[in-house]
This record gives structure tokens, sequence and C-alpha cells, in this order.
């Protein structure tokens, strides 16, 4: 029984393995596969890293659990907010520079620094792919609904014993 207790972290450590674990997939993706990402793509990654590492935070230092596990709901809630963007809006796009994810990218430096994994290199319309019937932005919305539940469950799950 004592091998099933759940360790007071692992809530978030699991959060930060499916957070950064989409990162490793639309990697594998892109230079793999050759599905370049867009501006929106780029920053829902930006996203998921940002979870993640709030979550391993998490996972170590107990004191900073309540306060991480609100901060990775609000940015659940801003990267759910731009995969419908993408999908909704931008994805009809025949251009997304200049969009607001572009300049946050751009403005972070990010696409400079890490160009093999934060520079978008393609339009959103061009970026759209299909993965198992479903657009990436949808899967992206999915994964980013279930790391704010995880969140709010380990918020509002009593302290371990």
């Amino acid at each position: 029984m004592s091998l099933l207790r759940r360790l007071p972290g692992q809530p978030f450590a699991e959060i930060a393995l499916l957070a950064l674990g989409a990162v490793v997939v639309a990697l594998i993706s892109q230079h793999a596969y050759d599905m370049q990402p867009c501006p929106w793509c780029v920053l829902q990654r930006l996203v998921f890293v940002v979870i993640g590492v709030l979550a391993l935070l998490a996972a170590r230092w107990a004191p900073s659990r309540a306060i991480v596990a609100i901060e990775v709901v609000v940015f659940a809630l801003a990267g759910a907010a731009a995969a419908l963007w993408q999908h909704f809006v931008a994805a009809a796009s025949a251009s997304c520079n200049l969009t607001l994810a572009d300049r946050i990218i751009s403005g972070l430096g990010l696409d400079s620094l890490l160009p093999d994994v934060f520079q978008p290199r393609a339009s959103c319309a061009d970026g759209a792919v299909v993965l198992f019937g479903l657009s990436y932005e949808i899967w992206s919305l999915g994964l980013f609904i279930l790391l704010g539940a995880m969140a709010v469950k380990a918020f509002l799950a009593p302290p371990p014993p």
C-alpha cells in the first residue's frame, strides 16, 4: 500500500513531464517530419516550457506549490487562448507576421537565442498540421486544459501526512 502513496511533489512532476513532453513532440515533428511551426505554435511551445519549469520548481520546493498551481492554471488558460486563436483566427490568415505571438517571441529574443526551438518558420495557414484527425492546436488545447485541471487538483488536494 505504501508504494501507491503519492509523493508530495508528484502531481507537479507529472505536470512538468507532460508539458515538456509536448515540446519534445513538437520538436520531433519539426525536425524529423519537417512540420514547421508558425508564431502561434511557437508561443504555445513557450507556454508549455514555462508550465514545465514552474511545475519542476513546485515538485522540488513545497512552499511554492500553492502559488505555482495558480500560476500553472493562469499559463494553461493563456496557452488555451493561444490555441483557440490559432485555430479560429490565425489558421485562416495567409500571414501571421507581426501578430501578438510573433511580437512576444521576437520581443523576448527567443527566436535568435534558440532558433531551432523558438523560431517561427511557417505562416499559420501553411503550418496547419493534422494528427489523428485533429489539428495540432486542438491537441495543444486539450493538453492545456488537462494541465490546468491537474494543477487545480494539486492545489485542492490535502497536504500529505
